[in-house]
């Protein structure tokens, strides 16, 4: 009784009668996905469907043209606040490819930290991320790793406010802003000879005693005998960046 009234539904219910004949059919040889572009596709749920409107543009493609091209200026030196030291190009100082990713690391540090500035002790751990200059081999060759700074700067300066966002770019403090005018200054008494380094900049660090940057390498064992020996190595023209 019970398969008598099942198959009566069967046959009562057209799509099930359709389905099942044509699962008795030959499977088609062109596959179901293909479509003739000459006659309307038909669906029993959806209606009928003009396949003139179906749009053949790769998704790749349309993405393609709609995509619009960002310069970014590239960043040739870094900023001073001595107009004395802003001279003609042919005798401007340059800096060196990794002075100015130390630098833009140090910015990088500032804003993870989520502090308003960039400081002496972003320019330090600028220079300890970069990590293929000689003045970064140095550091760490006298124990002072980018986490002892790090934890240096939260007890010296705090954490930031969970809820404050950086700046993209940490306006310098004044003190790092001195920092890397010192830097220039030493590249200029010795005659603009080779690149600012990051030698230059750890030495400007140091000189100003009261930033946060000088108390966090008094504090991990930097001393002035080391910045001499430093400077010894600044003064031999490019030694320092190979």
């Amino acid at each position: 009784m019970a398969a008598h009234s099942s198959c009566n539904f069967a046959l009562a219910n057209p799509i099930i009668s359709r389905i099942d004949s044509s699962s008795k059919q030959k499977k088609p040889s062109v596959p179901l996905y293909f479509f003739s572009t000459r006659n309307p596709l038909t669906n029993p749920w959806l209606g009928v469907v003009d396949s003139s409107s179906l749009s053949l543009t790769s998704p790749v493609s349309a993405l393609q043209t709609n995509r619009r091209r960002i310069h970014k200026p590239v960043i040739s030196s870094l900023p001073t606040a001595n107009p004395d030291l802003v001279v003609s190009d042919a005798k401007k100082p340059k800096w060196s490819w990794r002075a100015i990713k130390s630098f833009a690391m140090g910015e990088l540090e500032a804003r993870k930290l989520k502090y308003p500035n960039t400081g002496t002790e972003a320019l330090l751990m600028g220079i300890l991320i970069e990590g293929t200059s000689f003045t970064s081999k140095f550091l760490r060759a006298n124990k002072i790793m980018l986490y002892k700074v790090r934890e240096e700067t939260i007890k010296l300066l705090g954490k930031a406010d969970l809820y404050f966002f950086s700046p993209e770019h940490p306006p310098l403090t004044e003190d790092a802003q001195r920092a890397l005018d010192s830097a220039l200054d030493q590249n200029l008494k010795a005659g603009s000879i080779g690149e600012v380094m990051p030698a230059h900049i750890l030495l400007g660090i140091w000189s100003e005693v009261d930033s946060p940057g000088h108390k966090i390498l008094a504090t991990l064992g930097f001393t002035d005998e080391k910045s001499k020996e430093l400077e010894s190595f600044a003064s031999k023209s490019g030694f320092l960046d190979e």
